[in-house]
């Protein structure tokens, strides 16, 4: 049976180390007072004191160890007398800061964007960065962490845990009220968001993108003028619109061609049709970002009553902007995929252009790549040429979900 200390951990864990890692500053010193203090709730419900709110207790729990452990380093800094004078400065701080720790702290609500401002150190590499603001912030596991950056897992690990030490030694730490510091660290903020998001919709799981639209929502709320914290919530909004439609009742994958845009959330739709409207007008002049143009693609996918009156030649003037502002593999494929449905364009000079990119047929994304040559040919109605290409992708890749997809679809063709 599930207790409730089980399920803060499940829960509430990401929400508590926020809430601590906000009061000292110090992601490895959070980390370690809240694992402490997960420990005494545990003793405490096995000695028949099990906490009423176990995410308040242990909240308030941890941050009285992290000012006790803040303390015993601070002790013996001072036994080291060629430091003392450096550490004097720091332990008034330390001081200062402990009155706020211990002022009837309880835990009230989601401070995880505030944390993962704070782990998006300058000092530390970007992609570092924001894998550590998944893992100890978002709680993504440190697999999954390797799998969005494409690295094996012993190497993810020990770069977290660099990463890690180096914010802690810096004793550096964010400060909410520094417009300089929110606008350098926001970027990161935003990436985190997404990529949380991402992991979430690649897993079908709901907790996770609940979550990332919550971070999107509170850097809106932040940052009501910034276009891409805009782009970022209109563009989680879209998506998540189309998700009951994503999936069919026997675990299949429906494209946007096939799928019932009926059942598409409208009130996520409007709303986010909505900003993402906003967004691209606060460019001033500027070329929009990376989150306002994906909006604007998702935006003009789920105003468009049928795939075939979507209007390509517009998606497809959306990827050329986005490829320059972020030449990414998922950028590249998009916009061969709208030049290849344009009428203007079409499927064969697409699946040319594709062609001339071989780097984009290399590494974990050859499989994409290779359906997306595969869809192309499919349309210019080249049934052996896109069993061929099927069947490159379905070697390329071992999701068993995209497997079944890909050898429905080479099915398709052998058959045409």
């Amino acid at each position: 049976m599930t207790t409730a200390i089980e399920r803060a951990y499940r829960t509430e864990a990401p929400r508590i180390l926020g809430a601590v890692a906000r009061s000292v500053g110090d992601l490895q010193l959070a980390e370690d007072a809240v694992q402490e203090a997960f420990a005494r709730a545990v003793a405490e419900a096995s000695a028949g004191r099990e906490p009423s709110n176990p995410a308040a207790w242990i909240t308030t729990v941890a941050r009285r160890i992290a000012v006790d452990l803040r303390r015993r380093e601070a002790t013996a800094t001072r036994a080291l007398p060629v430091l003392a004078a450096e550490e004097a400065g720091r332990e008034a701080a330390a001081h200062a800061a402990e009155a706020d720790m211990l002022m009837d702290d309880v835990f009230t609500g989601d401070e995880r964007l505030e944390l993962i401002l704070l782990v998006c150190h300058p000092e530390v590499a970007e992609e570092t960065r924001v894998a550590l603001a998944l893992r100890f912030v978002c709680a993504v596991p440190t697999a999954q962490v390797a799998e969005v950056f494409l690295v094996p897992e012993p190497t993810m690990a020990a770069r977290l845990t660099r990463a890690k030490k180096r914010i802690h030694d810096s004793r550096l730490r964010f400060a909410a009220d520094d417009p300089g510091d929110l606008t350098a660290r926001l970027p990161d903020a935003l990436t985190t968001v997404y990529l949380l998001y991402t992991v979430g919709h690649a897993r079908a799981d709901g907790r996770l993108r609940t979550d990332a639209i919550e971070l999107a929502r509170d850097a809106r709320r932040i940052r009501p003028d910034d276009p891409e914290a805009a782009g970022l919530l209109a563009l989680l909004l879209l998506t998540e619109a189309r998700q009951t439609t994503r999936l069919s009742e026997v675990d299949e994958f429906v494209t946007l061609a096939e799928a019932d845009r009926s059942h598409w959330n409208r009130a996520l739709l409007d709303e986010g049709e909505r900003l993402a409207t906003a967004a691209l007008a606060d460019g001033a002049g500027e070329l929009p970002g990376r989150f306002a143009l994906q909006a604007a693609i998702a935006g003009l996918h789920g105003i468009a009553p049928t795939w075939a009156t979507t209007d390509w030649p517009a998606i497809a003037r959306l990827y050329d902007g986005l490829v320059r502002v972020w030449p990414s593999a998922p950028a590249q494929l998009g916009r061969a995929v709208a030049r290849g449905y344009s009428p203007d364009i079409g499927p064969e000079a697409a699946v040319a252009e594709l062609d001339a990119r071989p780097e984009l047929f290399e590494g974990v994304i050859a499989a994409q790549a290779l359906a997306v040559r595969a869809d192309l040919l499919r349309a210019a109605g080249r049934p052996e040429r896109a069993a061929a290409a099927y069947a490159h992708a379905l070697d390329a890749t071992t999701d068993e979900r995209v497997r079944r997809f890909l050898a429905r679809r080479l099915a398709e063709q052998q058959g045409a």
